[in-house]
């Protein structure tokens, strides 16, 4: 009987995915992103693609074929369509899409966790959060089930009919939020809530290093502020962001510099005094290290590629 069960749950799972990726294919003709619902993403390559990283919004990503790779720190997490990505705090993620072909494009949706959904779905469920004194890592990669896999290719569904999608997408939004929670994401979601103990206290510190990445970095100011010794804050930041408050600080340096050469035609020298380094070559080196290549090298191929 187990057995039975077992295998109509494989196949169930097989022809979802079959569907999910017929479906996609259909929706994103063409190598891109589209974004059919705000906060949905959907994304086709038939090539390669290479790190390239940013400061990345709470999502949940998901993919319908192909595999892809997501650094944060020194953490790599690599899922494909057994498993999904999750990350619930603002973090300098850099992605790769390691292989895809014309004949084998990969296929991936991103979904942005909203914390007003999250936090509704939450109390209509009755599901509570453990947040205190609980600092859980905010990224991490997890098994795809059948519920959560038949939810994903009912928003897809619904993509084809824009005029449902409108009034039905939101409630099917709802409902990946619920999976989500009921399959052990709880205490991971709580940081999109920030409610209380050390969740809120990274959190905060998170959106203090955001808006002032350009400045010196005063680990004791800082922690004082939050109210924890400077020791407490290191470790749970670390625990939550899997980098150190300095490394953090140091991608969104880059990351910012990056975006200025390639989007505003500024110098290295230039780019890397607006992010806070006042020493060109130690700018160009911690680029070098980070992105593979000095600066004009890897802004001329960027460009060549695009």
């Amino acid at each position: 009987m187990k057995d039975a069960q077992a295998k109509r749950e494989q196949q169930r799972i097989r022809s979802a995915r079959e569907e999910l990726v017929d479906r996609i294919a259909r929706l994103v003709p063409d190598d891109g992103t589209i974004e059919p619902l705000p906060g949905l993403l959907i994304n086709r390559s038939t090539k390669p693609v290479e790190w390239g990283g940013t400061l990345t919004k709470p999502a949940f990503c998901f993919v319908a074929q192909g595999n892809k790779q997501a650094l944060v720190g020194d953490e790599l997490y690599r899922y494909d369509p057994d498993h999904y990505l999750l990350f619930t705090v603002d973090l300098p993620v850099a992605f790769e899409v390691p292989e895809a072909a014309e004949h084998h494009p990969f296929l991936g949706i991103r979904l942005d966790l909203d914390p007003s959904i999250v936090a509704s779905v939450a109390m209509d469920s009755g599901i509570t959060f453990k947040t205190k004194g609980v600092a859980t890592k905010a990224i991490n990669v997890s098994s795809v089930d059948a519920d959560l896999l038949d939810a994903v290719l009912r928003l897809i569904r619904l993509l084809e009919r824009p005029e449902e999608a409108r009034v039905l997408g939101p409630l099917v939004i709802r409902e990946i939020v619920y999976r989500l929670l009921v399959g052990g994401q709880g205490s991971r979601l709580a940081h999109l809530l920030a409610v209380e103990g050390d969740t809120r206290r990274i959190s905060k510190a998170i959106g203090h290093l955001r808006e002032h990445f350009d400045e010196q970095l005063k680990m004791e100011e800082i922690a004082g502020q939050l109210g924890m010794s400077v020791s407490g804050f290191h470790h749970h930041f670390k625990s939550v962001t899997s980098m150190s408050p300095l490394q953090f600080q140091k991608k969104l340096r880059l990351q910012e510099a990056r975006r200025l050469m390639l989007g505003e035609d500024l110098d290295a020298a230039s780019a890397g005094y607006r992010v806070g380094y006042d020493d060109p070559s130690h700018f160009s080196r911690e680029y070098k290290k980070q992105f593979g290549a000095p600066p004009q090298r890897d802004i001329s191929r960027l460009r060549a590629e695009l």
